[in-house]
């Protein structure tokens, strides 16, 4: 057996493996539990400033010079 055949034997192996598993998950590993977010709530508060404060400094600039742009 030639070593290019016997890493096709192995991978078909392997697929053949998960192919009978298919569908066997685990109720826990298919779900997420706790509060991971993909951003801390330092970062989120950062940008909830950033953006209002942006629109606010917007709007005394529009209100200033009188709604003309």
């Amino acid at each position: 057996m030639t070593t290019s055949r016997r890493l096709a034997d192995k991978k078909v192996g392997k697929f053949d493996k998960n192919i009978t598993r298919r569908g066997s998950v685990g109720q826990s590993s298919s779900t997420k539990k706790g509060n991971n977010y993909p951003v801390g709530p330092i970062m989120l508060g950062f940008f909830v400033f950033v953006v209002i404060g942006s629109s606010l400094v917007q709007i005394i600039r529009t209100a200033t010079s009188g709604g003309m742009a």
